[in-house]
This record gives structure tokens, C-alpha cells and sequence, in this order.
């Protein structure tokens, strides 16, 4: 397949399958939040919409894939989107056996590098803050720690209510 048509895949795919799949799970999303819904379908609702993001993830993986065979990226930009994407998928995975097998009640996540560190939530940057208010909204607990050694994240989220 030439650079052209994958490019073409790609933008059918996410005009398509891509945004069908993203407005079932708005559809999903005002069902959980409807009032008078009972919480055992709510439950149900909050399985079927994680399904639903994965979903999500897997065809964005597949979009980001024929966009990057066929663009001319620099090699650091591969490397950090080639990066993320794998990290995704293996964590999408991990997620998933923890949902599926262990019986767990809490989930904890420890993210740490050896970089300059300096991290904190800074007026007008949103990344890190997104991240405390995603953890919040789950119930859970954000920690950072960074100083010259570097920088560790550790989240802790209650399983038992999601």
C-alpha cells in the first residue's frame, strides 16, 4: 500500500469507525448519568463503556500506525509516539488481567525516571493537572515527588466502585 492510500485508510477510518465508536460512548456516558438509572445498570454501563474506550484505543492505534509508516517524521518524534503507543497497549493489557482475574480492590501505579527532575503543576499547563482530576474523579490518590534525582508518580485508585 502506497503512502497515499494509507493516509486515505487512515482518515477514513477515523471519520468513520473512529467517530461512530466515540458517539456510542457519549450515548453510553448520558445513560450512566441519567437520572433514575439503577446502580447495577450503571455497573453494567461502566464495563460496556470501558470496552467501548478500548475500542476507541485500538482503532486510534490503527489510525496512528498507517499515519506514521507513511509520514516523514523526525526520528525523536517516532520514537516518543512508537513509545507511547506500545506503553499504551501494555498497560491497556495489565488493566484489563487486573479487571479480569485478580479479585483486587485497589490499583496502585508507580511511574518514576532518573531525568532533572523539577515536575509540578504549573498556571496555564494543564498536563499534570488533568492527570490529578482524572485520579480524583476515580476516587483515587495522586502523588508526585521530583527533585534532581528525578520524578515519581504514584496513583492509587479504589477498584471497588468503578
Amino acid at each position: 500500500m502506497n503512502p497515499n492510500e494509507r493516509v486515505r485508510l487512515a482518515q477514513d477510518l477515523h471519520d468513520g469507525i473512529a467517530q461512530d465508536l466515540v458517539g456510542l460512548g457519549y450515548r453510553i456516558d448520558a445513560l450512566i448519568a441519567a437520572i433514575g438509572t439503577p446502580n447495577d445498570i450503571r455497573a453494567e454501563l461502566r464495563t460496556l463503556r470501558f470496552a467501548m474506550s478500548d475500542l476507541v484505543e485500538k482503532v486510534r492505534g490503527e489510525i496512528f500506525e498507517l499515519r506514521t509508516n507513511s509520514a516523514n517524521l523526525n526520528s525523536r518524534t517516532a520514537f516518543e509516539s512508537a513509545l507511547g503507543y506500545e506503553l499504551e497497549k501494555i498497560f491497556s493489557e495489565l488493566l484489563r488481567n487486573v479487571e479480569t482475574h485478580s479479585k483486587a480492590t485497589e490499583l496502585l501505579i508507580t511511574v518514576q525516571d532518573n531525568g532533572i527532575g523539577g515536575a509540578l503543576e504549573k498556571l496555564g499547563h494543564h498536563g499534570l493537572t488533568g492527570v490529578r482530576e482524572r485520579i480524583q474523579n476515580l476516587n483515587g490518590v495522586f502523588a508526585m515527588e521530583s527533585n534532581s534525582e528525578g520524578t515519581k508518580v504514584v496513583v492509587t485508585v479504589p477498584l471497588a466502585q468503578l
